[in-house]
């Protein structure tokens, strides 16, 4: 009877250092918003936002004249829309409309990040640009880097949008586990995730970006998703680190998403 106690004791101790393990590796929020895009030079509204669940969001919408197409930004685990300056810029100089939007807990967002808290998010996002700003739904990109591309996945899984445009994006908490903690049992991790199933859900065009370089997402991991996902889609393949490839990369990277959204405008995806 002793050893099960025990059992049972050390069990429940190990889930919850688990738990806080998987908690402090998912999210990196930062506070504090320290510039704006009007810094370097764009036109940009600060815009508040709830959620279905009363989490008051804050987001930035960078209006862009030219703009045929409203990208949703979802943007990666650490800091918050101001550390997002210059991907901004590249598209606004690609002709979009920006909406950008920190999740719960992030900048200055209520809240605190969680899977499912997330999802609300975005779906709150969507839902303010379609009802709000009268954005045709057939209009919005949804955009993801790292873990905001399976924020944007469960999106475009359950709701019409123009394209899908991920970067750097794993397929699964799951398959991350068994990259960075082999021992751990994958099932006592609360969090899933889970792209590389619902992508197979998603019916609009897709463009997966990845880096061969990418030392946070295995490479593989970004073919894996992209075989799950049916067609129209493409696969750009860049260099660089997770962070900064769409930097190093410049050149292929714009020109990668230049050529898909003319794609998508024109109808000439396969």
């Amino acid at each position: 009877m002793k050893f099960f106690f025990w059992l049972v004791v050390f069990s429940v101790l190990f889930v919850i250092w688990v738990r806080s393990i998987e908690r402090h590796s998912i999210y990196f929020p930062m506070k504090e918003v320290k510039i704006a895009p009007d810094a370097i030079g764009l036109p940009y509204e600060e815009v508040y936002f709830k959620t279905s669940d009363n989490i008051r969001l804050h987001s930035w919408f960078i209006s862009n004249d030219k703009a045929g197409f409203t990208i949703i930004f979802c943007h990666g685990n650490a800091g918050n829309i101001s550390h997002r300056l210059e991907k901004i810029a590249l598209f606004y100089k690609l002709g979009l409309n920006v909406f950008i939007f920190d999740y719960r807990g992030y900048g200055k967002s209520e809240g605190s990040p969680s899977e499912p808290g997330l999802y609300k998010d975005v779906d709150a996002a969507y839902k303010y640009l379609v009802e709000k700003r009268k954005v045709p739904e057939n209009n919005i990109i949804l955009y993801g880097e790292s873990i905001g591309g399976a924020v944007a996945v469960n999106l475009a899984a359950k709701n019409e949008v123009g394209a899908l445009i991920t970067e750097e994006t794993f397929t699964s908490i799951k398959d991350m586990i068994k990259i960075y903690y082999p021992l751990i049992p994958h099932f006592i991790i609360s969090s899933k995730l889970d792209s590389v199933s619902k992508i197979k859900n998603i019916k609009s065009p897709k463009l997966i970006i990845h880096s061969i370089d990418d030392e946070i997402v295995p490479f593989r991991l970004g073919e894996k998703l992209f075989d799950a996902a049916k067609p129209p889609k493409k696969f750009l393949k860049i260099r660089g680190s997770h962070n900064t490839c769409f930097l190093d990369s410049e050149e292929e990277f714009t020109e990668g998403i230049r050529s898909f959204l003319s794609e998508i405008k024109y109808g000439n995806m396969e």
